[in-house]
């Protein structure tokens, strides 16, 4: 899973970066319009791999990652400068939009002052107006092409005015109903406002226990605009959170303690992210690894075992399921099968989140 961490500049979302990276990547007290992007790979929280670990004791543990791509700020009215930024991002899965609810002095704000709703409305109108431009953009080659006498793709034309239509009414394209056709025919063009949304609203210290109170007013902003479906918000104290990443475990636990807090705010982000794009995870455990896989709900088996290797899925004859609950509720792989818990699936076999498969294949 890639996401891309965007926001107005000085909203905060390098300081999120670096919290979710341990990167520790330079941030401004200004808006900067140059510079490389960042990127960082996380390890995905999941107990359920630390658990088999403990009992598999294998060779390797490996967790499921999410990559993150962080670059510069978008700006307000600022076509050119706000390019730069969708051509880095246009592969990710999903934007991870930062707005600022922090307020500080020594921090200069590009729109002079904090407003939550503000911002994020401007930062949201710029997803559209990016994707406007490009439509813009390729209606005028295809009228060209048709002066040139080449038949233009009437049905491309008929998608890109719909599209078109959306965002003159400022309807984000993620929000608009597509069909399975018109969204394989989409895909190249790579729409940013297409992209399912994780909202971070990045709050102040002293607004840990009251952060709710802004968190409902952006929910129900987007609930507002059909994004319910679309669209996940997140509340969360940037500074803090880059303070935990960089203790120690034991130190990190004790922080989170005093703060009255069970976990840092960022895995709740990774499993919002994970919940939004309707990914699981199903587990493979071994001595020599035990390991998380991540795919989308719905996958049948055999595609399932193509996560692992090409020829598992070519080859697949069936797969050896049990549930992590049931193998845990049991203590090990001889008594879950003691207990009746695993079984054969065929390769139409939905995988459930959790799942602990071995596939059997010949090839």
């Amino acid at each position: 899973m890639k996401l891309g961490i965007i926001g107005l500049s000085n909203s905060g979302k390098t300081t999120i970066f670096n919290a979710l990276t341990g990167q520790n990547i330079e941030t401004t007290l200004y808006a900067t319009v140059t510079g490389e992007p960042s990127y960082g790979v996380v390890k995905v929280p999941d107990s359920r791999i630390d658990a088999l670990a403990a009992i598999y004791k294998p060779k390797k543990t490996t967790h499921a990652t999410v990559e993150y791509v962080d670059y510069l700020g978008l700006t307000k009215g600022d076509a050119a400068q706000n390019r730069k930024v969708f051509d880095l991002i246009k592969d990710v899965d999903a934007i991870v939009h930062v707005v600022r609810a922090f307020q500080d002095d020594t921090v200069m704000h590009p729109i002079q002052s904090v407003d939550v709703m503000r911002d994020l409305e401007t930062l949201e109108l710029e997803l559209i107006f990016g994707d406007l431009e490009f439509i813009e953009k390729r209606l005028e080659r295809l009228a060209e092409a048709a002066k040139k006498g080449k038949k233009p793709g009437e049905d491309e034309k008929k998608l890109l005015e719909k599209c078109r239509e959306s965002l003159e009414k400022e309807i984000p394209l993620r929000n608009v109903e597509f069909s399975d056709e018109e969204i394989k025919a989409m895909r190249h063009m790579q729409f940013i406002s297409m992209k399912p949304e994780v909202v971070v609203l990045n709050i102040a210290e002293d607004m840990l226990n009251s952060g709710a109170a802004v968190q409902l007013q952006a929910e129900a902003y987007f609930a507002d605009r059909g994004s319910a479906n679309t669209t996940r918000v997140v509340a969360l104290c940037g500074k803090v959170e880059m303070d935990i990443a960089q203790l120690e475990p034991d130190e990190a636990g004790a922080f989170l303690e005093d703060l009255g807090i069970s976990e840092p705010a960022l895995n709740k982000l990774i499993h919002v992210s994970y919940k939004l794009l309707g990914f699981i995870s199903f587990l493979t455990t071994g001595e020599d690894e035990v390991r998380a896989w991540t795919i989308r709900k719905g996958l049948a088996a055999h595609q399932a075992a193509g996560k692992i290797h090409s020829d598992i899925e070519r080859g697949f004859i069936r797969a050896e399921v049990v549930g992590y609950d049931d193998f845990m509720a049991a203590g090990s792989t001889a008594a879950a099968r003691d207990n009746g818990h695993f079984r054969l699936e065929g390769k139409t076999y939905e995988v459930k989140d959790g799942d602990i498969i071995n596939f059997r294949f010949n090839v």
